[in-house]
């Protein structure tokens, strides 16, 4: 691999990992673990096409599980980590069901110069129970072991499969950009021209979520919760 990239490089070797399944599709696409991280020049601000990392910009979502009404919200603070040897950005996610704060999660994110890909370097995560903190499942760190994972590629390409989150035995969620030009209406308005990922992981065999992401916007659709309000906010 080159140590000078281009930002299409990341989703090119993708693409040619993704079609070096058999023409009857018996070998399944592998998904790309070698992310090139170690390429970036990593800034704690950034956006590319479908992901905005600055501070002050927030995103309300609102949907229905079963009969169970849920709320979130997601805020990239002011906030800055050093994991590793790396300076990331704070982005706070605060959910609730039925009015009750159910989960805190704190991830940190960084954003590549050469690419425009933003990294997952993992997460901080409160379960709350009656009111009370009851655990801190899927918590992790891109430290040890843990490497990050790209969260949203600087350019998209349909196809690319690669890790969001390389934590073994922890959280190894893992995309695939299935589809582009998708157009969605949610309350917070009419959005054209949008991604489609499907989400697994080889630790939940079987569970797949999809999302929809608007230019420049976001995440729009995460499973049945739509954007009902985004813009920056005073922090």
């Amino acid at each position: 691999m080159k140590k000078i990239i281009t930002a299409g490089m990341f989703l090119i070797s993708a693409s040619l990992t993704a079609e070096a399944q058999k023409p009857d599709g018996s070998n399944p696409k592998p998904f790309t673990e070698s992310l090139m991280q170690e390429s970036c020049t990593f800034l704690t601000s950034g956006r590319n096409t479908y992901c905005i990392l600055e501070p002050g910009y927030q995103m309300e979502y609102e949907g229905m599980d079963g009969k169970d009404k849920v709320r979130l919200v997601v805020t990239v603070t002011k906030e800055t980590r050093k994991i590793g040897n790396i300076e990331t950005r704070l982005v706070t996610e605060d959910e609730s069901l039925n009015g009750k704060r159910i989960e805190i999660s704190r991830n940190y994110f960084a954003f590549c110069k050469e690419t425009s890909s933003i990294y997952y370097f993992g997460e901080e995560v409160d379960i709350y129970k009656d009111d009370k903190i009851s655990g801190h499942e899927g918590a992790w760190l891109a430290e040890g072991e843990n490497k990050p994972g790209v969260d949203i590629p600087g350019l998209v390409l349909i196809g690319a499969r690669f890790y969001q989150e390389i934590a073994p035995g922890i959280a190894m969620d893992r995309v695939e950009i299935i589809r582009t030009g998708e157009t969605l209406e949610t309350p917070a308005g009419n959005f054209i021209s949008c991604m489609k990922t499907e989400e697994t992981s080889p630790l939940e065999p079987g569970e797949r979520e999809y999302k929809i992401y608007a230019p420049g916007v976001g995440l729009i659709q995460d499973e049945t919760a739509l954007l009902v309000k985004y813009g920056f906010v005073n922090l």
